[in-house]
């Protein structure tokens, strides 16, 4: 039907994701003594709706569609939860579902705002090959660094429960807090690599996107500062910070980039639809 549109259909995947956080609650109330299949199971539908409002946006506009703040919200947070979804196969880790179900829920919120959903023209900005693909990269990042927020919660949760209520912890099936750590991590660094990959080509860009001038748009030392700042986070890890410091840092660098993505992106001369 004409009228269904992929607004429509990502608004049934936020209806689900609104559904998960709820079920969440129970789990949270519970201390995670309850095995979670019915919570992975809203998000793989939850998922397969905003799948399809994606393809429908793609071949509605017959590109890729990462062109606007609505679309970026999308992508990044489809990749938060395709990846969940992968390491929800482990039951073990099949409990993130229940620390991103929240973060999905405000992020579908907030995407659904209509003014985030600026018209464009026939030719956008990243229907261009290496646009393309940097915008992907960097996008795909940000879905590893929040999956790394969500680990890193987890990981403060049962923490927590373990100094407070060990028999809360025992009795838990979250994972242990060092499997966390190693999670939240691995996320960490394989969230690192794709961004440093997609910065890398900012210099190809300059070709691609004639008339914007690269070195002045804010998004540039906005990117710089991000990978600085994960940059740091590793080091530090590697250096034998990690624990309650490293997943702070997991959690916390990730609520920056949610606070000010939009805003430098509204700003960005290059990313303008």
């Amino acid at each position: 039907m004409a009228w269904f549109t992929d607004r429509h259909t990502f608004l049934l995947a936020v209806i689900l994701y609104g559904a998960s956080t709820l079920y969440s609650i129970f789990l949270w109330r519970k201390g995670f003594r309850k095995d979670n299949w019915a919570n992975y199971f809203l998000l793989l539908l939850a998922c397969t709706f905003h799948t399809a409002a994606m393809v429908q946006r793609g071949f509605s506009f017959q590109r890729c569609p990462v062109n606007n703040l609505y679309e970026a919200t999308l992508f990044i947070e489809w990749t938060i939860v395709a990846a969940f979804l992968a390491l929800g196969t482990w039951s073990r880790l099949r409990f993130l579902g229940a620390f991103a179900s929240p973060i999905l829920l405000l992020m579908g919120v907030f995407a659904l705002m209509p003014a985030l959903d600026k018209p464009h023209g026939p030719a956008p900005e990243f229907s261009h090959g290496w646009a393309s693909l940097h915008a992907a990269l960097v996008l795909l990042s940000f879905g590893a660094f929040g999956l790394a927020a969500v680990a890193a919660l987890m990981f403060l949760t049962q923490e927590h429960n373990l100094k407070f209520h060990k028999l809360r912890a025992i009795l838990s099936l979250l994972p242990p807090i060092q499997r966390l750590e190693r999670v939240t991590s691995g996320l960490v660094l394989a969230g690192f690599s794709l961004l440093t990959a997609g910065l890398s080509l900012h210099p190809l860009l300059g070709r691609e996107l004639a008339g914007v001038n690269l070195s002045t748009d804010p998004i540039l030392p906005w990117s710089l500062f991000v990978w600085v700042l994960y940059l740091a986070l590793l080091v530090l890890r590697w250096r034998g910070q990690g624990g309650r410091r490293f997943a702070w840092g997991a959690a916390g660098s990730f609520a920056f980039i949610l606070l000010t993505f939009w805003g430098v992106l509204l700003l960005s001369s290059s990313h303008h639809s």
